[in-house]
């Protein structure tokens, strides 16, 4: 055996060994942490916001605004209310901070140190803070948004020299499938009354032939051109009822014959189906048809919502939103029903005149949807300057109406001689003047020229019609849209184009993008206008403190 294996292993020297010394390891040390810890003085409220904070710029200009019209929507007497300024102050600052929920704003009343600073710890619940906001707020928000432009005015932060306006679409709180299609309620309102024809025709008939063995009278004429109304139909039943039970009652009659009997019960069959049928249906669509009051459809969810096209190509309930700027700052909103803008622009500027209480802006900058000889007219009566674009401005500018030479453009008229001549040099002669009214009780004069078309070999490419092309003139938009162009075209028309895009897209895309306000909470158009106002303070106080700090 190895006898080295079992030899005991010898203890190196300690000369040899490597001393490792142990490093000091210092204990962590924290606050003191005691969350039972007793104060002498409870702490302020106020000494925790901080001294820039946006809740304070709420504040600030909330307790500046007269907001007289919305106290005296309280009646005396009674439990007291919470005090109005404070839940204007609350919901604004909640639009501030993108909380729209009535429900959510409770619950930051109770938990958000900001909300519980400005409501003086407070704590209305959800149904009094949307009361508020659905009921008191939405007959007196323009005056109270009245008194934040007048604020923003005596401080310089708006001048009302530039009115920068333009429209987008918001998506009203409603099913997007609640649809009532204005062309599908005139069918069906069309085949209804059809029906009823068809059915007051054969009741007639039994009728007269009851009438000439029992000697009643027959029912009033329903022709072909007769109005036929719910309330007309109501009559008819009525009076059909009293002739069906008076038939057989006759004094010295023992007993009605069997043909008798047959007729009386087709009768009242046809009675009692144009009663529970076909008269519920026609009070349906003339219902549908008041609330349509010529609007191409409207939500069974909110019925003021009408179906628009967004940009996804999809028809989704919405609200139509003009809204003025300058400097960034909401001036001026309104809210309506249906697409078009140009007919809308002269509603919009009148509660322009009542928000400023009568003062005007100097200039109105818009995009080509203002631009009719109606909107000029008014502005020049107002004595602001128009720079609103017209239909075709930009083509007619960048010379691209020029290179399609049979565009209207190219139609030149000639005043001394009252003609217009074609792209080809062939005169075109008046036919006919029009007479129109727009929806706001503005006479337009069209006059209409046609053209001696025989012969030409480009009549394919500039009419689509056999005869030849007729061209519409206005003498009155053409003298605005030369007015105009010369505006637009101008130092300072070239500076304000430019600076539009800036100003009023910018206050879109900052309220739908970084708010996150893209659909209202509210339902009704007087809810809706109050919300917004909402929007448009929240938007206005912001920007004042990004000014400011």
């Amino acid at each position: 055996m190895n006898d080295s294996l079992f030899k005991e292993k010898t203890t190196p020297k300690v000369s040899q060994m490597r001393i490792r010394k142990k490093k000091r390891v210092s204990k962590p040390k924290f606050i003191e942490y005691n969350q039972h810890q007793i104060m002498l003085l409870p702490p302020s409220i106020e000494e925790m916001i901080p001294e820039r904070h946006i809740v304070r710029t709420v504040n600030k200009i909330i307790d500046t605004m007269d907001i007289e019209a919305l106290i005296n929507t309280y009646k005396g007497g009674g439990r007291s209310s919470y005090d109005p300024l404070m839940l204007l102050k609350v919901l604004v600052y909640g639009y501030v901070m993108k909380i729209y929920s009535s429900r959510r704003i409770a619950k930051a009343l109770r938990e958000d140190i900001n909300f519980m600073w400005l409501s003086g710890m407070q704590r209305p619940d959800f149904r009094t803070i949307n009361n508020f906001r659905s009921g008191r707020l939405k007959g007196v928000i323009d005056q109270v948004f009245s008194s934040m432009i007048i604020f923003l005015t005596e401080n310089n932060y708006i001048k009302l020299e530039n009115y920068f306006v333009d429209g987008t679409k918001i998506e009203a709180n409603a099913n997007r499938y609640s649809y009532v299609w204005s062309k599908n309620t005139q069918r069906y309102s069309a085949i209804t009354k059809a029906k009823i024809k068809e059915l007051l025709k054969e009741i007639e008939r039994i009728n007269q032939e009851e009438g000439k063995k029992y000697g009643e009278k027959d029912l009033e004429e329903m022709g072909e051109d007769a109005e036929i109304t719910s309330k007309k139909i109501e009559e008819q039943v009525e009076k059909l009822n009293k002739i069906i039970s008076q038939i057989g009652e006759k004094p010295g009659q023992k007993k009605k014959d069997k043909n008798s009997g047959k007729k009386n019960r087709k009768l009242k069959s046809a009675v009692n189906k144009l009663n529970k049928k076909y008269l519920p249906k026609l009070r349906k669509y003339e219902e549908q048809e008041k609330i349509e009051d010529a609007r191409s459809s409207y939500s069974k969810t909110d019925k003021d919502a009408t179906f628009f096209m967004n940009k996804k190509n999809e028809y989704l309930p919405s609200y139509n939103l003009i809204m003025g700027t300058e400097e960034q700052l909401i001036v001026n909103y309104s809210l309506h029903q249906k697409a078009s803008e140009t007919d809308k622009f002269i509603p919009h500027m009148e509660k322009l005149k009542r928000i400023t209480n009568g003062k005007k802006p100097n200039r109105a900058i818009g995009d080509g949807t203002y631009g009719s000889d109606e909107n000029y007219n008014f502005l020049k009566k107002e004595k602001i300057e128009s720079y609103l674009k017209y239909p075709g401005f930009y083509q007619e500018v960048m010379g691209l109406a020029r290179k399609k030479r049979f565009n209207r453009i190219n139609f030149i008229y000639q005043q001394k001689e009252d003609k217009i001549y074609c792209p080809e040099g062939r005169p075109m002669l008046l036919q006919e003047i029009e007479e129109r009214e727009t929806d706001n009780g503005y006479k337009q004069q069209i006059r209409k020229y046609k053209g001696n078309c025989r012969g030409c070999k480009n009549l394919s490419i500039c009419s689509k019609s056999p005869g030849g092309r007729t061209v519409q003139f206005n003498k009155k938009l053409e003298k605005y849209k030369h007015l105009t162009k010369k505006n637009l075209c101008s130092p300072l028309g070239i500076e304000l184009r430019k600076k539009r895009s800036v100003d009023v897209e910018t206050v879109f895309g900052d309220i739908k993008l970084n708010q996150g306000f893209r659909r209202f909470n509210l339902r009704g158009l007087e809810k809706v206008n109050a919300e917004f106002g909402l929007v448009a303070m929240a938007h206005n106080i912001k920007k004042v403190g990004v000014m400011i700090n």
